[in-house]
């Protein structure tokens, strides 16, 4: 039987774990900055109580010593008090009223510092996790944080997506961890398990990313994520072409073949690398084109989408009242109030994108000129 790379949690009873993004504070430097403020409490009760040593009487009517005044500051902060040491003047008395028993507080409050800073801690995090699920609502989901569902999110991130509305659900706490570090939210769990989903607030989001590594588990996952969130936008990763029906039967919206397209965009790359190029522009938005979908602006009713094209975005579909047409079908001819269209447009300015095409074939090919791939460098030169 193969090993399962989505496996169960330890404990099918146990509840999925919520983390939020937060800073790290190191343990170590935490105890160390404990030790240093109690070490600091018994010096200077040990040096005051030293320099008013003539005020102090213990069985031997005397206190003379630095171990004297030591022994005195550690009994007197730890609430041990033996009496065998006393401040017997009205100065040190009042020394003890005034210093030595703020000091006693402070040395108190550094020692049971874990267990309060545990409670406080869990009081916290409950409040956060309270005032997150009032929250978070028309979120998105991502099942899954490996190499695809961290692209996914860095795409979501480079279309203008508020991180700190992505859930990432993964059973693996490193990977939870790196979303974390990413600024989004994240559950440890078993995305099959429908409470793992309802801890993500799926019922409540509005997109659904699935990118787990196996097709059975990916299956599973949005079986369970549509029937929690029927309106939801769910789409998912396919690892096999067979495996696409059956996705999209279990309630997938849109079905992305991983190595399939891998394995097309590798071929087209050779046969044709102009296009291979383009693809690899669209894939990489932050580096030349990348695809938008937006509403029409009320400047723009009316228009026919070859004005909009020649304003610098290529547009390739028209969604109109839920339906998709696309700019070879001739269907829309000018936009109207609602529309919804896709498009293709840059990420850099005229001037940076002429020159980055101008390096590329040189860059890609450095043993052709590219007088014998793209003709005379006059065409190439502003």
């Amino acid at each position: 039987m193969a090993r399962d790379k989505f496996p169960r949690m330890q404990a099918q009873d146990e509840a999925a774990r919520i983390m939020l993004p937060e800073r790290v504070r190191g343990p170590v430097r935490a105890i160390l900055v404990r030790i240093l403020i109690a070490a600091a409490c018994l010096f200077v009760t040990a040096t005051v109580v030293y320099s008013e040593r003539a005020g102090y009487r213990d069985l031997d009517d005397q206190l003379d010593s630095w171990l004297d005044a030591l022994y005195y500051a550690t009994v007197t902060l730890s609430t041990t008090g033996y009496g065998d040491i006393t401040p017997v003047s009205e100065s040190a008395r009042l020394t003890n009223i005034l210093l030595v028993t703020p000091l006693r507080f402070l040395f108190l409050i550094v020692l049971i510092g874990t267990t309060i800073e545990v409670l406080t801690e869990r009081s916290r995090q409950q409040f956060r996790y309270a005032l997150w699920r009032r929250r978070v609502k028309k979120h998105t989901v991502v099942i899954g944080y490996g190499m695809k569902g961290r692209s996914a999110v860095a795409a979501l991130k480079d279309q203008g997506h508020d991180p700190a509305k992505i859930v990432v659900v993964d059973t693996n706490g490193t990977n939870i961890k790196a979303a974390t570090s990413d600024g989004c939210a994240g559950i440890l769990g078993d995305a099959r398990r429908e409470e793992v989903l309802r801890r993500a607030e799926v019922q409540h989001a509005h997109k659904v990313i699935v990118a787990t590594d196996r097709d059975d588990v990916s299956v599973l996952v949005t079986l369970t994520a549509r029937r929690l969130a029927p309106d939801a936008t769910i789409a998912a990763a396919a690892r096999e072409e067979q495996n696409i029906p059956v996705l999209r039967q279990s309630g997938a919206d849109v079905v992305i073949p991983t190595a399939e397209s891998a394995g097309r965009l590798l071929g087209l790359s050779i046969q044709a690398p102009g296009a291979g190029e383009l693809i690899e522009d669209l894939l990489e938005p932050v580096a030349g084109l990348q695809i938008k979908e937006r509403e029409i602006t009320p400047a723009e009713v009316g228009l026919s989408p070859a004005r909009l094209t020649a304003q610098g975005e290529i547009v390739l579909t028209v969604i109109r009242n839920g339906m998709s047409h696309r700019f070879d079908s001739g269907g829309v001819r000018v936009f109207q109030p609602g529309d919804q269209i896709v498009v293709i447009t840059s990420s850099e300015t005229p001037h940076t994108s002429m020159n980055r095409v101008r390096a590329a074939p040189d860059a890609r090919h450095p043993r052709v000129g590219p007088d014998k791939r793209r003709g005379a460098d006059s065409e190439w030169v502003d």
